[in-house]
């Protein structure tokens, strides 16, 4: 488990599936399955391999996949079902969320559409802090799952990208309090039994 403050908030990211405490939903937030060059995206697969071990583990029963699908042919959430199917999550055990454009709106809409009260948010470890300060905001009890970092040659550019990200959350949550593009309507995850 690390500790990490963002905005002196102290928000934990735990690390591996025996120390994370168990939460019915883990929210996978969305990335390309490819890079722009059309190289397979290590993020997208970190993450995936993140939320199939939760899963497989008994840590999570069910998957809010969130991601980007403003255009056609491009559809994170369904290559995140369709990579996590693969891994042996049941696709039962699996929603898409097709509006997750950005963070704010992944975690934002897994409170408001899906109806969450609480969940584990995976992610990458840097990326962590990020949500989990909009969720503490938005009112969404939550903890994060840090996904294996894929190294500096991958993360650089990310990470560089992250600290202007938090500068423009906190535009977002303090002074534009911004919500989602798509606020609506409500769809509730029902867990089914046994699942």
């Amino acid at each position: 488990c690390r500790r990490a403050a963002v905005s002196r908030v102290y928000v934990y990211a735990y690390a591996r599936p025996d120390a994370a405490p168990a939460n019915d939903v883990g929210l996978v937030l969305g990335t390309g399955k490819l890079t722009a060059r059309g190289f397979p995206n290590l993020h997208f697969h970190r993450r995936i391999e993140a939320a199939a071990a939760l899963y497989h583990a008994g840590k999570v029963r069910h998957l809010l996949v969130s991601g980007d699908n403003h255009r056609a042919g491009y559809d994170e959430p369904t290559d995140m079902r369709d990579a996590l199917v693969a891994a042996g999550v049941p696709e039962t055990a699996i929603t898409r969320d097709y509006a997750g454009f950005r963070t704010l709106d992944s975690v934002v809409r897994a409170r408001n559409v899906f109806g969450l009260d609480r969940c584990t948010i995976i992610t990458e470890e840097f990326h962590c802090p990020r949500a989990l300060w909009i969720a503490r905001a938005h009112g969404l009890d939550a903890i994060a799952f840090a996904a294996p970092d894929p190294g500096f040659g991958w993360s650089a550019r990310v990470k560089a990208r992250e600290v202007l990200a938090r500068g423009w959350c906190a535009l977002d949550l303090y002074l534009l309090k911004r919500g989602p593009k798509f606020p609506g309507p409500p769809e509730p995850i029902v867990l089914r039994a046994g699942s």
